[in-house]
């Protein structure tokens, strides 16, 4: 999972901030990664964000926006 949160947080873009990270448990021993970023809405759009992260497809299975709050 350290080497999915590196290729997550390696991914920039003007107006991408990434944030603090954890392991959230869900079910038999599987974790999922939760992971905070700030996103301005004008440079980075959220679906090229979720397209990015599902690159990683060796890593990946989905992608969930968890909270969303738009200023």
């Amino acid at each position: 999972m350290e080497e999915l949160t590196s290729l997550v947080r390696s991914i920039q873009a003007d107006g991408l901030l990434w944030g603090s990270s954890k392991l959230v448990p869900v079910a038999y021993g599987i974790k999922k990664l939760q992971i905070c970023c700030v996103v301005e809405d004008d440079k980075v759009g959220t679906d090229f964000l979720e397209e990015s992260i599902l690159n990683f497809e060796d890593h990946v299975q989905s992608v969930d926006i968890a909270s969303f709050n738009k200023l």
